[in-house]
């Protein structure tokens, strides 16, 4: 269960959290057309701050145009909201939910006049793949299910109905008992985790699969840049399952993720079987980024 907070923004005004529902016939629980966003808010030493915002809401708001949706608030309008919903709940630290969906009224595949809505939510929630996971590392497995075919899924949109495709391959991974699944494209190269951007450490670079078969994660660009100034060898290609099997290091990286090390794939131990040196650099550089302990990465956090 989730911990529910007061408040959820809708459409621009604030519903108590046990009133905030839609109509049984909305359109994108039937279709899945709609757009959301992960992002984090963390507690700093000068308040709390929202991790990228603005790359968060401009994403956001591509996924909509991606999906010829017309968002019926700004990005303005939006970051506002957010910030706003933040505060009005009192939560020092929060997971956000913002998500534009196509509401009640014509049925079928076309939804025609259908009004365009807007909610976010906040609450509070840790390490998505646990504490335990953060600091040793988790077991992972290769999915049955592969990642959408670019033509077929958009891959460069959160779209809501996409997310089939993950939640479809995590169940099968925690039924075989591992705690996240890696799907591979269509071409049969790794793509990504159910909800993550995957790196892999071999002979001292990272690397990590180029953007056509995966979500152009905001928290995997930022690893990027930080590997950049810490002056680490970062390459986008692809690579094969077995290619994971022999690496020296991989950790998942996004939102909900933040950076957690992966132990294990396919029962394999990965390295030695523990977060190797590399992970746990960028790791630590990580949160103390979103912490605003790092001054040249201040940019990056909105302070509310």
């Amino acid at each position: 269960m989730l911990n529910e907070s007061k408040f959820i923004w809708m459409d621009g005004k604030f519903i108590k959290w046990a009133d905030a529902n839609v109509h049984i016939l909305t359109h994108t629980l039937h279709y899945g057309t709609g757009a959301f966003e992960g992002i984090r808010c963390y507690k700093t030493k000068s308040g709390s701050a929202v991790f990228r915002l603005k790359e968060h809401v401009d994403r956001l708001f591509h996924s909509c145009h991606i999906l010829k949706i017309d968002p019926p608030f700004s990005r303005k309008e939006i970051s506002r909201a957010i910030i706003d919903t933040i505060k009005i709940n009192g939560l020092k630290e929060c997971y956000i939910r913002p998500l534009v969906y196509i509401g009640y009224g014509a049925m079928g595949l076309y939804p025609k006049e259908n009004p365009i809505k807007a909610a976010i939510a906040v609450w509070p929630w840790g390490a998505y793949l646990g504490e335990d996971g953060i600091k040793n590392g988790i077991r992972a497995k290769i999915s049955s299910f592969a990642r959408q075919h670019p033509n077929s899924g958009m891959t460069k949109s959160k779209t809501c109905g996409d997310y089939v495709n993950s939640t479809l391959a995590k169940r099968e991974a925690l039924a075989c008992g591992y705690e996240e699944a890696l799907l591979l494209d269509t071409a049969g190269f790794v793509s990504e985790g159910t909800g993550q951007n995957i790196f892999i450490v071999r002979n001292g670079a990272l690397i990590t699969p180029p953007l056509p078969s995966i979500l152009e994660g905001i928290t995997r660009g930022s690893i990027i840049e930080m590997a950049a100034k810490l002056k680490t060898v970062c390459r986008e290609t692809n690579f094969t399952r077995d290619e994971i099997y022999i690496a020296d290091e991989v950790f998942l990286t996004g939102t909900a993720a933040e950076v957690t090390p992966v132990r294990e794939v396919d029962g394999r131990s990965i390295g030695s079987g523990k977060p190797g040196p590399m992970t746990k650099k960028l790791q630590s550089l990580f949160f103390k980024v979103v912490k605003g302990e790092v001054k040249a990465y201040k940019s990056w956090l909105t302070y509310i």
